[in-house]
């Protein structure tokens, strides 16, 4: 849901009521992520996507009916080798998705309805702080759809329904996963236990964008930033040189730095999420913020430069005390096979392998292929949800 959260958002501070449906188990090859979302206000508008175009008239009707009945449910979608035209994902994966109604106005608007925190969760995302959203996905029926919202210091908006200890306990699962930057499912008990009647949540975390940092003025960099702002990333462009960073020759980067590489980040707070491009392909640039780059935990650290700058850029780390492991994370030549010539391509060929790290792909052509289309996301909690009305 927060993937369309300014939108929201909009609707909330206009006082409109909607129904959105949220995407919260796949199975198989499921267009959408755990998360995505569609909703409808009580106009008929709808905005987002829960699966790329299969489903989302019956989800659109299911929104429908939910603004009128006020109540959330749990419904499956999946596809049918019996009936071909059946509702279904042509795709054949199957997806679990909840719709809750959110009315802004009236008894329904109330503290302890899921409406206060999920309008919350919306203006949080919208404004780009940090969050995680647990709603019921599966239980008791009074608790499916109500939401709890939890904040980096503990706080709260919001109620499972259920009692103190079950809030807290959601609120520490939510914790794990905004600590991470993930949205997943996990299963608790209803009384708040490990065990007992167990109740689904799912968890959307709302993190700030994941980093980028492009490490040299570069053609090449200019095009990097403009793909990695494609893909969502904060993209920051840092070079020595200041006659060539500047912010006119790098228009789509959010921040352009004038600092030596490697000094600019040991000043930086970096996450599991952050990627990193080292375009300079100079040594007196590229070994001191190698050596500290790889030894960062971060998503990605790749490298320009022909083979044997590769060979000899790994000479220079080994001889300042840079063991092998740490080598073997370095991407370097950096980017995928494409044949790419010019900047634009190149960059089309680093923004491919990252995204083939991130998510577990080969990077092979997937025709002709046995590989799956879509990896599974490890996620705690059940693959797959059982249905509830």
């Amino acid at each position: 849901m927060l993937d369309i959260a300014e939108e929201l958002h909009r609707w909330c501070e206009r006082g409109r009521d909607f129904a959105v449906a949220t995407v919260v188990a796949t199975h198989g090859s499921a267009p959408r992520p755990p998360g995505a979302a569609l909703a409808v206000d009580a106009d008929g508008e709808a905005i987002g996507s829960v699966s790329g175009g299969c489903v989302e008239g019956a989800v659109y009707e299911l929104c429908q009916e939910a603004l009128v009945s006020g109540e959330s449910v749990l419904s499956s979608f999946g596809y049918s080798d019996e009936d071909a035209f059946a509702v279904g994902l042509t795709c054949g994966g199957v997806i679990d998705i909840l719709v809750t109604p959110v009315r802004s106005s009236g008894a329904q608007a109330k503290e302890g309805s899921a409406a206060v925190p999920l309008a919350a969760a919306v203006a949080a995302a919208a404004r780009g702080e940090t969050a995680a959203l647990a709603r019921v996905v599966a239980g008791p029926a009074a608790m499916v759809g109500r939401a709890l919202l939890v904040r980096p210091d503990g706080t709260r908006t919001g109620t499972l329904g259920g009692h103190a200890v079950l809030d807290r306990t959601a609120a520490e699962e939510a914790a794990a996963l905004l600590d991470a930057g993930r949205t997943g499912t996990v299963e608790i008990g209803a009384d708040g236990s490990r065990c007992g009647e167990p109740v689904v949540l799912l968890v959307e975390s709302s993190v700030p964008p994941p980093r980028m940092i492009v490490f040299g003025a570069i053609d090449f960099a200019a095009a990097l930033a403009e793909v990695g702002k494609f893909l969502g990333y904060h993209v920051t462009v840092c070079d020595a040189r200041p006659v060539f960073a500047t912010a006119g020759r790098f228009p789509a980067a959010d921040e352009v730095v004038v600092e030596w590489p490697h000094r600019y980040l040991d000043a930086q707070e970096l996450d599991a999420r952050t990627v990193l491009c080292v375009l300079t392909h100079d040594a007196k640039f590229d070994v001191p913020l190698l050596e500290r780059a790889l030894r960062l935990p971060v998503a990605y650290v790749g490298a320009m430069g022909s083979r044997r700058t590769h060979e000899d850029r790994l000479d220079r780390l080994r001889a300042v005390g840079m063991g092998e492991r740490e080598l073997d994370r370095l991407r370097s030549p950096i980017g995928l096979d494409l044949g790419a010539r010019t900047p634009e391509e190149t960059a089309l060929s680093i923004a491919a392998e990252i995204v083939a790290s991130r998510r577990g792909g080969s990077g092979v052509p997937l025709t002709g292929a046995h590989t799956p289309i879509h990896h599974e996301t490890r996620r705690s909690g059940p693959e797959r949800l059982g249905s509830v009305a």
